[in-house]
């Protein structure tokens, strides 16, 4: 028998990737095919839409962010994929809105708390799956080599970090 917390945690990752697998790609996309049917590779993604500092970006100067389904910034379900460069470092912050997220690329070191702390890193390799509570601090950091983040949330989202005044970014 599967112990309850781990059935939860299948019971997310199965339903992650069901909306994934479901959920329309891209707003140009749909704008194409005017019925919501999208099908996309990743070579044809490829981030022609990135925008630098936009949601999801933490606010941090060199992550770009693809927004593929819905509207971060309103209200409803969205997904967001992010590509954050070697050697970054995302102090820590909360969202208003509860998160969940896979790591399709490089090794996402990932934690949670009110500061960052290296000691409270996990080393997150592709494949891996986590979840930004709502109102829950945590922080990040890439290595080497850079990451490709996939984030799925209930708009509308936000930034806050902490210990900073409103609107502040580090």
């Amino acid at each position: 028998m599967i112990p309850a917390a781990s059935r939860w945690s299948l019971a997310a990752f199965a339903g992650l990737i069901t909306l994934l697998v479901a959920a329309p790609i891209s707003r140009a996309a749909l704008a194409d095919s005017g019925r919501g049917e999208s099908r996309l590779t990743p070579a044809e993604l490829g981030f022609r839409n990135a925008v630098a500092g936009g949601t999801g970006t933490s606010g941090v100067q060199g992550i770009e962010t693809v927004v593929l389904s819905g509207d971060p910034n309103g209200h409803g379900l969205y997904t967001i994929m992010l590509k954050v460069p070697p050697h970054t470092r995302i102090e820590a912050h909360d969202h208003p809105d509860e998160r969940t997220a896979t790591v399709l690329s490089g090794t996402w070191r990932f934690g949670y708390g009110d500061r960052f702390d290296e000691r409270g890193l996990k080393d997150l390799p592709p494949g891996s799956f986590y979840t930004e509570p709502a109102g829950r601090n945590h922080f990040a950091e890439t290595g080497e080599s850079g990451v490709v983040v996939l984030i799925t949330g209930i708009g509308p989202s936000g930034l806050h970090y902490s210990g900073l005044e409103s609107g502040a970014v580090p």
